[in-house]
């Protein structure tokens, strides 16, 4: 977390509450991270659990994002978000907590583990929704795009140290007492969030306003507006072959390139490290080049790489391959932060929730799509066929941009964005 502490010694020093809201955000990433590994260790060495029912882990968690996804932004709007961010991590205690307890007592099982996951994904997508619509009105204008970066230096960070974190967890405690960290974690970053002393405007109330017509709203402000619509697209496509890879990868690395599981954690690695580098420089590059001249560069340079891949054969197979995992990962998180920052910059206060929860829909829906298509064509034609396939569709990300109105968009001035038509906001943010 050094490199988080870096960036708010610049643009962003003295915010004393958007230090609360970092720290509490790192805490609460790294102990995600714990989890992602500590939970189906929980299944499969504690409960004996199947490949299926590990499976069904999985799908349970993301099928209580899916659920949530698109009313999470409609409640999100209709809130202040800070306690949205406050009872989210409570709730993530008592769900992850209540399964060391049950352990301990011998009263774990899978229909537990399955509900505590249910909690936790549904909880950290309105989490998620709301931190993305609480940070406009947080930080100036003019510190939007540092205050971005640096909680995607947190996530790339929490996802280089977690696992790591979480494998001596385990070993040294055991699966279901290593959950407690989480716990904590989530814990520590509720009180963080509670010290925070600036404090949103409430939203107006609207009479006439039903959950579906919120709903339809928020899906109007994004594709209804042409450079936010291109942004869905790209993110969704983007997601979807994201998905295809993660399919297609493990196969790959031990049945054609017969890698050890220390070179398969080396190249994983790659990624994350690219993930963090292109954290840490976001905000520089997009001082220089603009926030969509940065989205397209973004994605235009550094989606070739994915060749790599496929193209992966010999001795020097696992650097071609973390080479390109690291370069398409650094242009992946760089693309996120700059889009992010566009989003929050065109759409006003009173309709964040909305638009970034159909945002997150759009990501959520094509993540399964792309997994199925990927296992797919590896079973028919082979892993290295189906890397062909993912490399394909990355180099259409591209495209899609450069033939987008994002690309004259990034022939303007960066105050001269098409702005969101929509209700009003929720009104100027005050600090107590």
């Amino acid at each position: 977390m050094r490199a988080a502490r870096r960036l708010l010694r610049g643009p962003l020093s003295g915010h004393r509450d958007f230090r609360l809201f970092l720290i509490g955000y790192a805490a609460s990433k790294t102990g995600s991270q714990i989890t992602l590994l500590a939970l189906p260790l929980v299944a499969a060495l504690e409960l004996d659990a199947s490949p299926f029912h590990l499976g069904l882990l999985t799908a349970v968690e993301t099928a209580a994002m899916l659920i949530v996804g698109l009313p999470a932004g409609v409640w999100v709007d209709k809130v202040r978000r800070l306690p949205v961010l406050v009872q989210t991590d409570v709730l993530r205690f008592v769900a992850i907590g209540s399964l060391p307890v049950a352990a301990a007592v011998d009263r774990l099982t899978l229909a537990h583990l399955y509900l505590a996951a249910a909690v936790t994904g549904a909880a950290t997508l309105l989490s998620d929704v709301a931190s993305q619509s609480f940070l406009p009105g947080l930080l100036p204008r003019d510190r939007l795009i540092a205050g971005n970066g640096a909680v995607a230096t947190v996530q790339s960070s929490a996802e280089v140290v977690g696992p790591g974190i979480g494998g001596g967890l385990v070993q040294a405690m055991g699966a279901p007492l290593a959950l407690i960290t989480d716990a904590i974690s989530y814990l520590l970053s509720a009180v963080l969030l509670l010290r925070i002393r600036f404090r949103e405007a409430a939203p107006e109330p609207a009479a006439d306003r039903t959950l579906r017509k919120d709903v339809l709203t928020g899906v109007r402000v994004v594709f209804g507006h042409p450079e936010l619509r291109a942004i869905a697209v790209t993110t969704g496509v983007s997601n979807l072959f994201t998905s295809f890879l993660l399919a297609v990868q493990t196969a790959f690395w031990t049945r054609v390139l017969g890698l050890s599981p220390l070179e398969i954690g080396l190249v994983l690695s790659a990624s994350a490290v690219g993930g963090l580098a292109g954290a840490l420089l976001a905000g520089r590059l997009a001082s220089y080049f603009g926030q969509v001249r940065l989205i397209l560069l973004s994605v235009t340079v550094t989606s070739p790489f994915a060749v790599l891949w496929p193209l992966s054969a010999g001795p020097s197979a696992p650097y071609t391959f973390a080479t390109g995992l690291a370069v398409v990962w650094f242009g992946a998180v760089t693309y996120n932060v700059a889009q992010l920052t566009f989003r929050q910059t065109v759409c006003p206060p009173g309709l964040l929730g909305r638009m970034n929860a159909t945002m997150r829909f759009v990501a959520l829906c094509a993540m399964p799509v792309g997994a199925l298509a990927g296992g797919a064509l590896a079973s028919a034609s082979g892993p290295r066929a189906a890397l062909w396939g993912c490399a394909a569709g990355f180099l259409c990300l591209p495209l899609l941009l450069l033939s987008s109105p994002l690309r004259k968009r990034s022939k303007r001035p960066p105050d001269e964005a098409t702005p969101v038509a929509g209700e009003p906001d929720h009104g100027k943010a005050r600090s107590t």
